[in-house]
C-alpha cells in the first residue's frame, strides 16, 4: 500500500513542479536558475517555503547515502541529482518507493 502511495506522490510531485517550472520558463522566455532562485525569495512567504525546502533537501542529502546502503537501494546519487535538477518533491517519494520495494523483497 505504501508503494502505491509513494508512486502516486512521485507522479504528483513531477506534475505539480513540472507545471509551474514550465509556467516560469514561459513567463521568462527561458529557464534561468538565477531568476528562479531570486523569485523564490520575492516575498517573506516565498522565502519561508524556499528555506524550508532547502533545509529539508539538505537533510535528505545527509540521510540518503547511509539509508540507501542500509536498505540496499543502489545508485543513491541519482536521487540527489533528481532532487537538484528535477524536484525534491520527486526525489524523496521516488527514493522511498524504491526503499519500500527493497524492504518488501527482503521480508519475503
Amino acid at each position: 500500500m505504501r508503494q502505491i502511495a509513494y508512486a502516486l506522490l512521485v507522479v504528483a510531485g513531477f506534475a505539480a513542479t513540472g507545471y509551474f517550472n514550465v509556467q516560469f520558463a514561459r513567463e521568462h522566455r527561458a529557464f534561468s536558475v538565477i531568476d528562479f532562485v531570486k523569485d523564490g525569495f520575492a516575498n517573506p512567504a516565498a522565502a519561508s517555503i524556499s528555506c524550508d525546502i532547502t533545509v529539508a533537501f539538505l537533510t535528505f542529502l545527509v540521510w540518503l547515502p547511509g539509508e540507501a546502503r542500509r536498505s540496499g537501494v543502489r545508485h543513491w546519487w541519482l536521487y540527489a541529482l533528481i532532487g537538484l535538477f528535477v524536484a525534491f518533491a520527486v526525489a524523496l517519494p521516488l527514493f522511498l518507493f524504491m526503499r519500500e520495494r527493497k524492504l518488501a523483497l527482503a521480508r519475503r
